[in-house]
């Protein structure tokens, strides 16, 4: 797995793009939060296989990491509109217990200048964007996890 950290990425806010829940509802992005706790941000698509092969490592350690630092997953499919429905089915298949935003238009991950997924974002507490990364390979899950633990520190 590459890290890629750039000076001019650290502390950027999330930007202000509208996305849907998987039940309908508007979620503004700039408004992403967790009690003052780090998050992550998970990009995805149904038919990306390494994204769902991330998804579900991370899946198989959530509830301890949510223990141990109170870190929240909001995966964020980026679905075109035509293979929407496809998401919901998958992410109760596959038993996923994070938040999920639906992007079908690519307009957040367009704003965050993401080229390919899987991508991942770890936002701080205050809502800055500390860490990015693209890409996925086995027991990457770890490296993510102890960027969160720096940041709780």
């Amino acid at each position: 797995m590459v890290w890629l950290f750039s000076l001019n990425f650290v502390h950027a806010q999330l930007p202000s793009v509208n996305l849907k829940t998987m039940d309908g509802q508007s979620v503004n992005t700039d408004t992403l939060s967790n009690d003052g706790k780090p998050f992550i941000i998970d990009f995805f698509a149904t038919w990306c296989k390494p994204c769902n092969r991330e998804l579900d490592a991370i899946a198989e350690v959530y509830e301890d990491w949510q223990k141990e630092t109170g870190v929240k997953i909001v995966a964020v499919s980026i679905d075109q509109a035509q293979n929407i429905n496809k998401v919901k089915p998958l992410v109760e298949n596959h038993g996923w217990e994070y938040e999920v935003l639906l992007d079908p238009n690519s307009d957040f991950k367009r704003a965050l200048g993401i080229q390919m997924i899987p991508y991942v974002l770890i936002v701080d507490g205050k809502g800055n964007i500390v860490y990015k990364h693209n890409g996925y390979t086995d027991g990457a899950e770890t490296e993510l996890i102890e960027k969160v633990r720096e940041l709780i520190k």
